[in-house]
């Protein structure tokens, strides 16, 4: 019978994030690592397109933790959506700016854009790159959205909902290669990464 495979990986992995939704997406692949709050401060600029934006913070926020661990691989990631008027858009930050942006999405298709880097700090090499994820939202009434906000309390999430949750109510239609990427990490491409580096996920 085959010798059941250590899942501890033979590098130490961080995740530069303070995000719950992150941290319970990357236990799925079933490996030990630690998280550390990325030394990034998040910024949208319109003029640049977003998905150089997610690029770029993705990679400032696992380049952030290299000195603090100095032989790992650090996961970074950052996220925005495209508004149907074309704005770069983030997370809301209180109940207001979360209703407000669901009422210009409402009946509207928008398109999230996920960036996602591995920086190795002991070699100094890393992979960046970024997923898209469109969705389409109901037509929604204004009571619907005040009782989503205050039932589900999105106010940390780029788009304001939260889909593995009540969020999938608001839904018309979704369409992408990685959910995950939706949630704030997509996996598919971090396992990709990983292996890369010589992280066997299986």
């Amino acid at each position: 019978m085959p010798k059941e495979k250590n899942s501890t990986p033979a590098r130490d992995i961080v995740l530069a994030s303070t995000s719950p939704y992150r941290l319970q997406l990357l236990r799925q692949l079933g490996f030990p690592f630690q998280v550390a709050a990325p030394q990034v401060t998040e910024s949208i600029d319109q003029q640049v397109a977003p998905e150089l934006q997610v690029k770029y913070l993705a990679s400032q926020k696992a380049l952030s933790l290299g000195a603090k661990y100095p032989d790992a691989l650090i996961i970074g990631a950052d996220q925005v959506f495209m508004d149907a008027r074309g704005r770069i858009l983030g997370k809301p930050g209180n109940f207001e700016q979360a209703e407000e942006q669901l009422r210009q999405m409402a009946g509207r298709s928008h398109v999230f854009y996920t960036g996602v880097c591995v920086y190795d700090s002991a070699g100094g090499q890393s992979l960046t790159d970024y997923t898209t994820y469109r969705v389409t939202l109901r037509s929604l009434t204004r009571d619907q959205i005040h009782r989503y906000v205050r039932r589900e309390n999105p106010v940390d999430c780029a788009g304001s909902f939260k889909i593995e949750g009540l969020g999938i109510a608001l839904m018309e239609k979704m369409q992408g290669d990685d959910f995950t990427s939706l949630i704030g990490l997509p996996l598919i491409r971090v396992t990709e990464m990983l292996e890369h580096f010589g992280v066997e996920i299986l």
